[in-house]
């Protein structure tokens, strides 16, 4: 039990979503990879990738829209912090577009390897920011004190639509 009286402090559940989504990241690799070697069918590649596009995107518009803003108001001095992780968010979601069109355009004349080497950036990219955003901020949000998030659970800790 939190100090204020939480099952699971909010900062450790961020770590679990970051978990999820490193998860998630590697079953969208595993079905680009069986894509590839002519495995996966084009259609359930592009819906698990919209949809872990959709989850990615819903955790970072939550961080940007409510935790951020919350933690500034608490934490001032974390205000830096959080203007960083939220331009490697933008970096985020222009990597994602960018692999929504090149999955899109697969079954065109197009290099099916730029869709890897996409991921794989994106791969990167996520693991820097969610090992930073863990080192700077999983404290100060373990200590935050929001009640509105006790009787709803804000959607950047959210891991799946069912939790809605």
């Amino acid at each position: 039990m939190t100090p204020h009286g939480r099952l699971k402090a909010f900062g450790n559940q961020l770590v679990e979503v970051h978990l999820w989504l490193r998860e998630e990241l590697a079953a969208l690799r595993e079905d680009v990879d069986s894509y590839l070697a002519g495995g996966t069918r084009l259609r359930e590649l592009r819906t698990h990738c919209l949809t872990f596009c959709s989850a990615l995107n819903r955790h970072h518009t939550g961080e940007d829209q409510v935790a951020f803003p919350e933690m500034a108001e608490q934490y001032p001095e974390l205000r830096p912090v959080l203007e960083e992780l939220r331009r490697d968010h933008q970096l985020v979601e222009d990597s994602l577009r960018r692999l929504d069109v090149l999955v899109g355009e697969l079954d065109q004349a197009k290099d099916p390897a730029e869709v890897r080497r996409e991921m794989d950036s994106l791969a990167a990219l996520m693991e820097t920011h969610f090992v930073y955003e863990e080192k700077r901020i999983v404290a100060a949000l373990n200590a935050l004190n929001v009640p509105d998030w006790e009787g709803s659970m804000p959607d950047f800790l959210l891991t799946d639509d069912a939790e809605h």
